[in-house]
């Protein structure tokens, strides 16, 4: 029967005064790991220093300036006077500002609900496999790509001008209205067309969220008996939730802030910048009407700082909202 025999690790290079192997820690060398951590710090904070530069120089600056501006009389020649809440108190009694307000209102509500809904109605249809998918999901983005600039904003002012290709149509189809870029009550309608038809982007995000969803959850539901109305409402909304909250987020900011399209659609700096009879006056072109049309910088301070409050609030409601519809794996569990 043999004997355990336990080898006790050697002690006589141990004592109170030994040093461990690789040298005793000595001030001096506390001291240059501090060197050496201020040198990588400093090397860090010179590759973040472009940003730090324009982030103070074009965005926190001239935020400061506004907000200052906001409670001046500025015309941007003379020097700004001190007014207090006088622009404010014009701004809430101007009938201009509060359409303009109205005509924002409308616009988000009715354009951002339509352009997310025909852009997951697009998504749930390039979802199933299908020849040519690569090209249609090319062909619907790409207006999101060219949709916001200039140019495209002067082809959409033309096609929906008197007599042509939106006029026709109409006359064709037996109504006489006329273009609706001329028309104070139909133009908002065609800046709403405008960004439905930029509904690619939403559409990708949406594509890239329907991937995700399990195919055994649409399996386990056609072994139940579920229809595909049923499936939609019951499994791809309550998935693709996350996804739908950042698009409505999103979209509903982006159309807070419309403003090249309505201005040239609406005339520009050749006519009525904000459409005949204010017809698409939005909150953004009243603005630059009233800080370089009319010179009044303060008080169109005073208005961006109000839709800043506005779009900081309606952001605050969504992700308030979030937690009665919007579902996380995490809550899951």
């Amino acid at each position: 029967m043999g004997t355990a025999v336990t080898h006790a690790p050697a002690m006589e290079d141990l004592t109170e005064d030994s040093e461990p192997r690789h040298g005793p820690v000595t001030p001096g060398g506390s001291a240059a790991l501090k060197r050496r951590g201020r040198r990588e710090n400093l090397a860090g904070y010179l590759f973040m220093s472009p940003w730090i530069a324009g982030f103070l120089l074009l965005t926190a600056g001239p935020m400061a300036a506004s907000l200052y501006f906001a409670f001046t009389d500025y015309n941007l020649f003379d020097a700004p006077r001190w007014i207090g809440l006088d622009n404010f108190s014009e701004m809430f009694a101007d009938p201009r500002w509060r359409h303009s307000v109205r005509v924002t209102l409308w616009y988000v509500v009715v354009g951002t609900p339509i352009k997310l809904i025909l852009a997951l109605g697009v998504a749930l249809l390039l979802a199933q496999k299908r020849r040519g998918q690569a090209f249609y999901r090319a062909a619907f983005y790409a207006p999101s790509l060219i949709g916001a600039s200039v140019s495209i904003a002067i082809v959409w002012k033309a096609i929906f001008s008197d007599d042509a290709a939106v006029d026709r149509a109409q006359q064709f189809l037996g109504f006489d209205a006329g273009g609706w870029a001329g028309d104070p009550d139909m133009i908002i309608y065609s800046l709403v067309a405008l960004t439905v038809w930029q509904f690619g982007a939403p559409m990708v995000i949406f594509l890239a969220g329907l991937k995700q969803v399990p195919r055994e959850l649409y399996e386990a539901a056609d072994v139940d008996g579920a229809g595909k109305l049923r499936q939609f409402w019951n499994i791809t909304l309550p998935m693709i939730s996350p996804v739908l909250f950042f698009n409505v987020l999103l979209e509903t900011i982006h159309s807070f802030q419309i403003f090249s399209s309505a201005y040239i659609v609406g005339g520009g700096a050749g006519g009525n910048a904000c459409g005949p009879a204010d017809g698409s006056m939005v909150y953004t072109c009243y603005l630059y009407v009233q800080g370089f049309e009319n010179s009044r910088m303060g008080l169109a301070s005073a208005m961006a700082w109000m839709l800043l409050i506005a779009v900081a609030l309606v952001t605050a409601v969504l992700f308030w909202s979030q937690k009665r519809w919007v579902h996380y794996e995490e809550d899951a569990r």
